[in-house]
């Protein structure tokens, strides 16, 4: 990804908060924990780990993160959090001169592979101390979780 969409990105941070607090107000919930009262004060940290991340090189292939109770908070922080990002992504790369789609395609991909990879290391902390985790789990799911459907 460019530096100087890196930099417009970081621009937009106060926009990205606010689209990513109201759409985590309008998910779902699936436990008190998932709460957005209780989830929006992340919101900082979780740009800040973004942010340190979309200018190193390329992570593993994304991969989304699965819970097999579906009762993890993370769930709906995490796709209301990724939407924020690619609209973002979207209005600066609008912002800018022409790019051309591999290079627009490219961007996108990165900041898939850079969310997906956060996404996928807190919502499998958060699953390997859940108390429904082996109750809710097919035995070829135990101890992997490795998969988080993210909104395009």
């Amino acid at each position: 990804m460019h530096p100087e969409l890196v930099s417009a990105l970081r621009a937009r941070r106060p926009e990205v908060h606010a689209r990513w607090e109201a759409l985590l107000r309008i998910e779902r919930t699936t436990s008190p924990l998932a709460d957005p009262d209780n989830l929006v004060h992340l919101i900082n940290w979780s740009l800040d780990e973004i942010y340190r991340a979309l200018p190193l090189p390329p992570l593993a292939k994304a991969r989304p993160a699965v819970c097999p109770c579906g009762r993890n908070p993370y769930l709906a922080y995490f796709q209301a959090g990724e939407q924020a990002m690619h609209e973002a992504l979207v209005l600066c790369q609008v912002a800018r001169p022409p790019a051309d789609a591999i290079e627009r395609d490219g961007a996108l991909q990165e900041m898939k592979r850079v969310l997906s990879h956060f996404a996928h290391r807190e919502i499998h902390a958060f699953c390997a101390i859940c108390q429904f985790r082996r109750s809710a789990e097919p035995a070829a799911l135990v101890g992997c979780m490795a998969t988080l459907p993210l909104a395009n």
